[in-house]
């Protein structure tokens, strides 16, 4: 076999093959022969038909499975004799092989960037402080009372105004023709909500109990059924009746039917404690994320063109599910990605460097996962999740599940390795550039 080792731009390779004509010759014999022990033909024994005639009648079949015997065989001897080790499953190209010639085929592929470690302890990272502000309080505590709110008719004749709850009947028309899910009767609409499109609500205001009015509007461009962005609308609506919202009392009775503290001030200190813990979170999660940027900044690692493309893809394909579940339409969503094609690739560096990183750092101080390590985490998730131990380890059991989770607790490891030489400057909420409010 001979082989050699072409340099490809940055960190792609192609690895060119050729096999000799005897070891080919051989792989057809092999194939033909295991055809030959199960095939049945017609005038002879099962196992008993002749090789000529075998190769007569399935020379073409054989061909797929002679080219996968060389290339996996011949492959991995290739890669042992120029000590390489790909990133990813190769592409590959061949020639059609035949029994009495050579057979040469190519490998195309990334290889493993070399990660040198200049300066990963020390390093400066700001963390925001955690500040639970009370007006967040006082807006949970709100939206507590506004769940239990109850209605009461407006028995006072007067117009329609903000605020107030209209229950309605309307039905939308477009080019004199109803519009399709465009009708409701004795829908309660808050007005100054804006849950209809815009100039609905206001449309409201104004009208009197038992009033009909006709209110000429327009879709919003963009808008989530892109047949209907910009285009005019009419809606008929009778005002049935006026409703106020009518909040509880915020007293100790009032949370006490709320199943959870007994008065205000535990209710206050409940929610208090929780939105620490979310923030806390979401501070740690960030900090995590800008000391892997700054390490990514001090310690820059070629990147597999390859994996940035997966990576890439994959953050995309993230932000696709996220944005469609919250209402984002197919068109608003191919302008952001457009718009922000280089932040994407931007950030798939970056992660894709930390992982490398984190990879050299883990190996250099002994913090790869151990089973032991795996073992704990398991235990620590049931506890967490109250889900059986047997049926996190019969996820965590299958290659990819397990992978993923080794090295979640690998980078936990590094992230504190990192953390315990970092020099943290804590700054007030907000006041981070990129996560500014």
């Amino acid at each position: 076999m001979k082989s050699q080792v072409e340099k490809g731009t940055g960190l792609t390779r192609k690895l060119n093959v050729e096999v000799p004509a005897e070891a080919v010759k051989s792989a057809f014999h092999r194939v033909f022969e295991s055809i030959q022990k199960d095939v049945e033909i017609k005038g002879f024994r099962k196992g008993k038909a002749p090789l000529a005639t075998i190769k007569t009648m399935y020379g073409d079949r054989v061909k797929q499975d002679v080219v996968q015997e060389l290339i996996q065989t011949h492959y991995r001897q290739a890669l042992s004799e120029h000590k390489m080790e790909p990133l990813g499953y190769p592409e590959f190209e061949f020639d059609e092989p035949k029994e009495a010639n050579n057979f040469k085929f190519t490998a195309s592929f990334d290889v493993k960037p070399e990660v040198k470690l200049k300066k990963y302890e020390g390093l400066e990272v700001e963390k925001e402080k955690i500040e639970v502000d009370d007006k967040k309080i006082e807006e949970v505590l709100q939206n507590i009372r506004t769940s239990r709110a109850r209605f009461e008719e407006i028995l006072i004749a007067r117009p329609a105004q903000m605020g107030d709850t209209a229950v309605v009947d309307f039905e939308g028309f477009m080019n004199d023709q109803p519009l399709e899910n465009g009708a409701g009767k004795n829908h309660n609409l808050e007005l100054g909500t804006n849950q209809f499109i815009a100039g609905f609500e206001e449309g409201i205001v104004g009208m009197n109990i038992g009033d009909n009015r006709t209110i000429s509007l327009k879709f919003p461009e963009p808008y989530h059924a892109a047949e209907l962005a910009g285009q005019p609308v009419q809606f008929k609506v009778t005002l049935v009746s006026l409703k106020k919202k009518v909040l509880p009392e915020l007293n100790d009775e009032f949370v006490k039917t709320l199943g959870g503290p007994a008065s205000v001030e535990e209710l206050k200190k409940t929610i208090h404690e929780d939105m620490s813990k979310s923030e806390e979170k979401r501070i740690q999660d960030a900090f995590k994320n800008r000391m892997l940027k700054v390490l990514v900044d001090h310690n820059p690692v070629e990147v597999p063109a390859s994996l940035l493309k997966e990576q890439k893809e994959s953050l995309i394909a993230d932000f696709k599910k996220r944005m469609s579940e919250q209402g984002m339409s197919e068109t608003d969503f191919l302008d952001y990605v457009q718009k922000w094609d280089k932040d994407f690739e931007k950030t798939a560096s970056e992660m894709i460097q930390s992982s490398f990183l984190i990879d050299e750092i883990a190996r250099k101080h002994e913090l790869v996962a151990t089973q032991e390590d795996v073992e704990t985490k398991l235990v620590e998730y049931a506890k967490q999740t109250g889900i059986e131990e047997a049926k996190l380890r019969e996820f965590y059991n299958k290659p990819e599940s397990a992978s993923r989770l080794a090295y979640m607790i690998t980078e936990e490891k590094v992230v504190a390795q990192l953390l315990s030489t970092a020099k943290v400057k804590e700054v007030p909420k907000g006041s981070l550039p990129q996560e500014a409010n």
